[in-house]
């Protein structure tokens, strides 16, 4: 792939199934630019995985057993030395509820368990970079309708934070939440692709977010985004 890293980004495979963890490394295996470190069973032995290996993508199925995928995603977004590893999480079940709580527990995407082969490479190459991720059968729509009704904290950052951000950094973060790219950002605002970057990296450093699904939750939760009004 074009995009492919100087390194191989590094998967840890999070899933109950034996099966289903063997379906992924033999597709992961075969791609350049992406390499399989470990396997886990459980939440449980993804948060321990992750510490020993620290992937930079772990790929974690939402229902185990002991622990789930949503407990083990927060505990891994909350250890600052597995600051640099990235979750995706993988369902089988794309509820609108377990689309807001991965992203609520620190997920920088979510992708069902049937998307091509392509799609769930294409979230490995995102999610590693530190963008967020979803899955195309999951809509904007569902994040807001789940922002407005259930109130999750986001981690690290409380609604009145968002007075430490500037003005422009403020309509960044509000086309964040709308599912804007980089890319779409700068042509909306007439910038360079590296100066929204820049915008919502600052972002980011002042609310004390790890990623840009953290700042769709907050921009949600202190009503910069009003669910279901046209975004700019």
């Amino acid at each position: 792939m074009s995009d492919a890293p100087d390194r191989p980004i590094r998967v840890l495979i999070a899933d109950d199934q034996a099966l289903v963890r063997t379906g992924f490394r033999a597709l992961l295996g075969t791609e350049p630019g992406v390499e399989v470190v470990g396997e886990a069973g459980d939440g449980g032995q993804a948060v321990q995985r992750a510490r020993d290996l620290k992937p930079d993508v772990v790929l974690m199925d939402i229902r185990m057993p002991h622990v789930d995928g949503l407990t083990a995603t927060r505990l891994i977004a909350a250890d600052p030395a597995l600051d640099g590893v990235r979750v995706v999480i993988l369902t089988t079940y794309v509820e609108d509820a377990n689309v807001f709580a991965a992203l609520a527990a620190g997920a920088g995407g979510f992708l069902a368990k049937d998307a091509e082969p392509e799609e769930l490479l294409q979230a490995i190459r995102v999610v590693a970079r530190g963008d967020a991720l979803l899955s195309p059968g999951v809509t904007r729509t569902v994040i807001e309708r789940f922002a407005q009704l259930h109130r999750h904290p986001a981690a690290g950052a409380a609604p009145g934070d968002l007075a430490v951000l500037t003005d422009r950094e403020r309509e960044v973060v509000a086309l964040v939440a709308a599912g804007l790219s980089n890319e779409e950002i700068a042509g909306r605002l007439g910038m360079r692709p590296l100066t929204a970057k820049t915008h919502v990296s600052r972002a980011m450093v002042k609310l004390g977010l790890r990623d840009r699904a953290q700042l769709v939750v907050l921009a949600y939760e202190s009503g910069l985004v009003t669910p279901n009004r046209p975004h700019m």
